[in-house]
């Protein structure tokens, strides 16, 4: 397939026929030092294993379960932290807007501006980030099949903006539950725009009884190795030096210390289905 190919101003290519892509950090901006740290821990990961990487934080989390949940330092802080991250490390770095109001300071600091899945059909946030001209990823609502993103597509391109990445992120499986359809991201695909895969998104528990959503972490690892198989451009993954203790989604993140092995794997299914003459490009 003719796909179509998203560049970044560092030179990182993104497609479904390229090589896999890794867009990782924490969920949520912590603090400075915190921040720091773990993407400096990423970029050697990703230098050893030749990946690109695309550097992911929240500076607020407008989608918390509870009023009392953790939501991130906000927008001048936060995006203060993005741009240390970006000057200290050369990395590209992504954020999620949940208001029309951040979008014009936060197209300031980033690379790629993220619509999350509950805003995923908003049209006037959707085309205030797309006017940015900046590359939207749009995650896939929980509640959306893979075929209503095509008029999210739409939406971006009728605002002048073909710069467009898709992920996956589960599928609302009764209460309290998430499930993924693999066929989703082929169906994606058709779209001929990047697709990514979520993979720790994929494995929460959402919302509940409790003041937070819960996660099924064992399941991340199977998941990554699914998706990359059916040949995408990239895998998204919320990191952690330590989950257990992390403010924001620790029981879906994945640990620092196992991010190496799992990626080394998908790296290894990603050069095969998509065979060795596409990895030189």
């Amino acid at each position: 397939m003719n796909y179509k190919t998203i560049k970044l101003k560092n030179s990182i290519k993104i497609s479904n026929s390229l090589p896999l892509v890794l867009i990782a950090g924490p969920c949520v901006i912590e603090n400075e030092n915190q921040t720091l740290r773990i993407a400096y821990e990423l970029k050697k990961i990703a230098a050893k294993l030749k990946v690109p990487l695309i550097f992911k934080a929240s500076y607020d989390k407008a989608n918390r379960s509870s009023i009392e949940s953790f939501r991130g330092p906000g927008l001048e802080e936060g995006l203060r932290i993005l741009s240390l991250v970006k000057k200290k490390y050369n990395l590209p770095v992504l954020t999620d807007v949940h208001c029309r109001l951040d979008v014009k300071e936060v197209a300031k600091v980033v690379d790629i501006i993220q619509i999350p899945a509950f805003l995923c059909r908003q049209t006037d946030l959707i085309t205030e980030c797309a006017k940015t001209g900046l590359i939207v990823n749009i995650k896939k609502g929980q509640f959306l099949s893979p075929y209503g993103v095509n008029n999210i597509v739409k939406k971006v391109e009728h605002a002048g903006n073909k710069k467009i990445i898709l992920t996956e992120r589960g599928t609302s499986f009764g209460y309290n539950n998430l499930i993924t359809d693999i066929r989703s991201l082929e169906i994606m695909k058709k779209t001929f725009y990047p697709v990514i895969f979520d993979a720790t998104h994929s494995v929460q528990i959402p919302g509940g009884p409790e003041k937070s959503s819960g996660g099924e972490r064992e399941f991340i690892k199977p998941l990554m190795k699914a998706a990359v198989s059916s040949g995408i451009a990239g895998v998204f993954v919320e990191v952690h030096s330590k989950p257990e203790k992390a403010l924001s989604d620790g029981q879906n993140s994945l640990s620092l210390k196992e991010l190496p092995e799992i990626m080394d794997i998908v790296l290894k299914i990603d050069k095969l289905i998509k065979k060795d003459d596409r990895h030189q490009t």
